[in-house]
């Protein structure tokens, strides 16, 4: 049996560190992360420092006014990454922008798509160039090399402006990246193609269609990156949007007047302070969470939940902020407001998620740190190999105009309008271009965090909040789900089912056995205390007056009546206090945990009085929920506070062997059970419980799992918290957790194989062989959609979201 006393309200301690979140502009790959990553943690007071590319948010940790946020992000906003802090504001307390959510997100679209149709436009252009007859037509125009000089140079200057600005810039603060490997080769092609145009008797040949279609094939390889990222986070962005922003407020509250609605003013949600009585009418949403003090309406909850069955509300119940009254006009006293408010908590705590990252990226971490410099080596390194031996190892090897191409005997070559020539040195500058060009350090920038971004988007949607992907990456190793029994495992809603006076109480009333416990149980607040309690409700008993009461959590409860001291508790317990239990009142307890009740001995005055059987029962998806795990290669493990026969008696239904059940363990040795599954048998274990008596073994398993997650306890403890009241939910989320862990395994593994294999055809490994290189254009288009095809797989675990 477990007892545990009522929470007391105590001071909060003062908080030693706090995060800080910024806005991080400019950063256009892993090596930029990398970059603003050293940047933070260099600044005097930081702790730690974590920086999403997806989301663009830096989230810094420090001590306590350690640091000036205003400082740090000028610091970030002078290395060349525009970044300012989060100021509070209403949507999660922290939070705020000055601009309208969908208008700045169409904002951005429209920025895609002028993005699109320049991209689509030079590529247009530069594509037809090579065809001296169209339909019969000959367009001399576009067959011109003037037309094509002309042509690289406006690529240069409007739509690639930006992207040489910010690789110089790059290169100057000695952190080069994506854009200064693309700059250096779209600049390299262009310079070497002028001078074959000012200087033809030097015979070299133009190739001013390849900064074009490079150029080209970026741009459009971002806009639709953009345009995958939106959908990705389309999830977080509704979530964000939910929180009302109008609130009616109740002067005067009057319980014969409110429900007429004259007397409410409507003021901005952010005004509203706790205790204050708010109005909230059909259709609209609940602004803050309260209690409801009048009137009846039935609510919808799916945005915290994922139910779309409403909820009947009625005076005492509770409501949240963001959710919709569907029917009635009712009166909320307000509870929790601002960053407090269960969807400020929420939104909270999926936004971290989503800066927390796998132990798997780190890796790509550690290789972004030094991409670029490798790729500019590699580029060198080609030009050198392919100047000053290949070419003379190879001497017909030939790359011209965008063609892959190689003359030997008995080959034609493929001609290209423009002049051709077999320069050494242009062979040399091509290979080093598409070396530069093909690097893609966006991919693994991009890998991890678009796909937490989408998993836990699905999570918040249905009610799962996975808190990271170090979280997913725990859960795809786990091989052992515990439970706790009593309110995870049960209903948490137990019932008195049998009451057994001995004694003198026998001889007298046995009603005043239950009045004693109820007395007793009156200090405490634990399911089987509730249950007590319930009984002499029912039975409409007056409860006798109590004082001095003590707990032992887990064993038992005291408290002194009338002059006399009333033990209620196990049987280790009582005797522990000397209490004697004949060896009938042991067959009559050994028999009601054989049928799977909790056995409540009660002493009175040093002797026993009399035995309180409680039984709880198992929800209804418990035991479909245990098999669906073992299904899944888990171990199921329950843990129970009562005594084996008991704890046995449940097993059974669930399915369960003796060997399964760890039984006889009070709150308080919970943490231990679970530390010793990990050290002895090496085990990777859940917890699952309630959120409540369960924190300590919450937070000591590999990964811990709340139910009843309105609780801030399960919200600050457990790494995923459940939103319904579902077991099967747990099934969920370990499905959910693995997807999305496969997901980034896929992510990381395509952006390395690019790289890997992109590199080296870049390089020219097969051009003497098989007369087969990637051309600067080629290798644009490559580097482009690696970043496209990686979250573009990671918006495909959004099919999962049917079948959970």
């Amino acid at each position: 049996m477990q007892l545990v006393p009522k929470t007391k309200l105590t001071p909060e301690p003062v908080p030693t560190s706090e995060k800080i979140i910024f806005d991080v502009g400019g950063m256009k790959c892993a090596g930029c992360v990398k970059a603003v990553e050293q940047q933070l943690t260099q600044h005097p007071g930081v702790k730690n420092a974590c920086v999403n590319l997806a989301t663009e948010v830096a989230v810094v940790e420090s001590e306590v006014g350690a640091i000036d946020s205003d400082a740090l992000a000028k610091r970030l906003t002078a290395a060349g990454f525009p970044t300012q802090p989060r100021r509070a504001g209403n949507i999660t307390g922290e939070t705020l922008t000055s601009e309208d959510p969908v208008e700045q997100q169409r904002q951005e679209m429209r920025s895609a798509f002028r993005q699109l149709v320049i991209a689509g436009m030079l590529l247009v252009l530069s594509g037809i160039g090579h065809f001296g007859n169209i339909f019969g037509t000959t367009l001399p125009v576009l067959n011109n090399i003037w037309f094509h000089c002309g042509l690289a140079t406006v690529t240069l200057l409007i739509p690639g402006r930006q992207i040489l600005v910010d690789g110089w810039l790059g290169w100057r603060r000695n952190a080069p990246n994506m854009n200064t490997l693309v700059g250096l080769g779209t600049l390299t092609a262009y310079i070497a193609s002028l001078i074959a145009l000012l200087f033809p008797q030097m015979g070299w040949e133009c190739f001013f269609d390849e900064p074009v279609m490079m150029l080209g094939f970026i741009l459009l390889g971002r806009t639709l990156e953009k345009q995958a990222r939106g959908k990705a986070a389309n999830a977080f962005r509704q979530l964000l949007a939910l929180q009302p922003q109008i609130a009616r407020l109740i002067p005067n509250p009057d319980l014969e007047k409110v429900g007429v609605g004259s007397n409410s003013i409507e003021i901005p949600v952010e005004h509203v302070r706790v205790g204050e009585w708010l109005q909230v009418l059909p259709g609209d949403k609940i602004p803050v969470d309260g209690e409801v003090r009048f009137g009846h309406t039935a609510v919808n909850e799916s945005m915290l939940t994922g139910e779309a069955v409403p909820v009947i509300k009625q005076p005492g119940d509770l409501v949240a902020a963001g959710t919709l009254n569907q029917s009635g006009a009712i009166a909320i006293q307000a509870t929790r407001i601002g960053s407090d408010t269960t969807l400020a908590q929420i939104v909270a705590l999926v936004e971290d998620a989503q800066t927390r990252k796998a132990p798997v990226q780190k890796l790509a971490d550690t290789v972004a740190g030094y991409f670029t410099y490798g790729v500019l080596s590699a580029a060198v390194l080609t030009f050198v190999f392919w100047y000053f031996f290949g070419t003379r190892i190879w001497p017909d090897v030939t790359v011209s105009g965008g063609m892959e191409m190689i003359n030997h005997a008995g080959h034609n070559a493929l001609h290209s309008p423009l002049p051709t020539s077999s320069s050494p040195l242009l062979i040399s500058l091509k290979l080093a271009i598409a070396v530069m060009v093909v690097a893609c350090p966006c991919a693994l920038g991009l890998a991890t965090p678009t796909a937490i971004i989408v998993g836990t988007g699905i999570g918040a949607e249905k009610g799962l909040l996975i808190k990271g992907g170090d979280v997913l990456e725990k859960v795809h190793q786990l091989d052992t789900i515990v439970f706790d029994k009593t309110g995870t495992l049960t209903t948490g809603n137990p019932t008195v089912t049998d009451c057994l006076p001995i004694g003198e109480l026998d001889e007298q009333n046995p009603q005043s056995l239950i009045q004693l416990a109820a007395a007793v149980e009156s200090g405490t607040y634990h399911p089987l205390a509730k249950a007590i309690q319930q009984e002499a409700q029912q039975q409409q008993l007056s409860i006798p007056y109590a004082v001095d009461f003590h707990t032992e959590p887990g064993l038992g409860v005291s408290a002194v009546i009338e002059g006399k001291t009333v033990l209620l508790g196990n049987r280790d317990w009582l005797s522990w206090h000397g209490i004697d239990i004949n060896e009938t009142a042991q067959q009559v307890a050994q028999k009601l945990a054989v049928d799977g009740k909790t056995v409540v001995y009660v002493a009175v005055g040093g002797t026993l009085a009399g035995l309180i059987a409680v039984q709880d029962t198992l929800r209804t998806d418990a035991q479909a929920t245990v098999e669906k795990l073992r299904q899944m290669g888990l171990r199921v493990l329950m843990l129970s506070g009562d005594q084996l026969e008991a704890a046995s008696a449940v097993a059974k239904q669930l399915g369960l062997t003796n060997l399964d059940v760890l039984a006889g363990v009070p709150p308080s040795k919970k943490a231990a059970v679970i530390q010793e599954l990990q050290t002895k048998s090496g085990s990777k274990v859940a917890m699952v419980g309630d959120g409540i008596n369960d924190a300590p073994a919450l937070s000591q398993a590999d990964v811990g799992i709340a139910l009843h997650s309105g609780t801030d306890v399960a919200m600050e403890t457990a790494e995923i918290v459940l939103m319904r009241d579902r077991l099967n939910d747990v099934v969920e989320s370990i499905r959910l957790s693995r997807a999305t862990f496969n997901k980034i395994r896929q992510n990381l593994f395509w952006a390395f194989a690019y790289n890997t294999i992109g590199i080296p055809l870049a390089a020219g490994v097969l051009l003497p062989s098989l007369g087969f290189v990637l051309s600067p254009s080629g290798a644009a288009a490559l580097m482009a959609f690696s970043s496209v095809s990686v979250v573009t797989n990671s918006i495909l675990l959004r099919r999962l979201a049917h079948r959970l």
